[in-house]
């Protein structure tokens, strides 16, 4: 029986244990035999102390001392070997548990992913993005009509109305000319005839007051 059939016990044939199985297992055994390791380094440690103690005074129990020191030491070796063994399968069968989770998580969602998939299909797909990239682009034209402004200066020709506001320009400063040549509000002119030539005095004070008028007309 190997060493691995006496850890783990023997079972039936083709049946083997499960990964965390055999990992509670080999901690299990591992922890047996670091206490045995300590035990034995103890026994080391004590039959060095009597061989030391015994010395040249009794040679023969000295010897004995350090032939079962020897012997444990020995014994140390071969359960260090065994531990380190056992440390190398823990990791391996860690890791291979480790990957045995992530393969069924990693299944799980492909089926999961499967399952999704199962009612789609590319061509549709490309065709509802198809419907989808037309009905923006017809809701922006929407957007844009909506947003154009209507009878608002579209329906003229923007040089003819340029023209027309440089005609009522040119109409203006003419007019402004004109009313500057030909001043208004001055009195009318007297249109009744002079009177009849009177006397020397009386004539020349009408005079007078004609010509005062005049002026008055002339200056104002």
């Amino acid at each position: 029986m190997s060493l691995f059939e006496k850890i783990f016990g023997s079972k039936k044939k083709g049946e083997a244990p499960s990964p965390q199985e055999a990992i509670q297992r080999l901690r299990e055994v591992q922890e047996m035999l670091t206490k045995k390791s300590d035990f034995l380094e103890k026994k080391v440690e004590h039959e060095l102390a009597t061989a030391k103690k015994a010395g040249t005074k009794n040679k023969r129990v000295a010897l004995a001392a350090l032939k079962r020191k020897k012997r444990y030491e020995k014994q140390l070796q071969q359960i260090d070997g065994t531990l380190s063994t056992i440390e190398f399968q823990t990791e391996a069968l860690e890791n291979a548990n480790t990957n045995t989770e992530v393969l069924k998580v990693m299944r799980t969602a492909g089926q999961a992913l499967k399952g999704a998939h199962q009612n789609l299909d590319v061509d549709q797909v490309h065709d509802i993005m198809d419907d989808l990239a037309e009905q923006h682009e017809i809701a922006n034209e929407v957007s844009e009509a909506i947003s154009a402004p209507v009878g608002f200066g579209h329906d003229y020709d923007e040089d003819e109305l340029n023209e027309e506001l440089e005609a009522l320009e040119e109409e203006e400063l003419v007019s402004q000319i004109v009313g500057i040549d030909e001043p208004t509000g001055l009195p009318s002119v007297p249109t009744s005839s002079l009177p009849a030539a009177r006397t020397t005095t009386t004539a020349t004070a009408e005079e007078d007051d004609e010509m005062a008028e005049l002026n008055a007309w002339a200056a104002a």
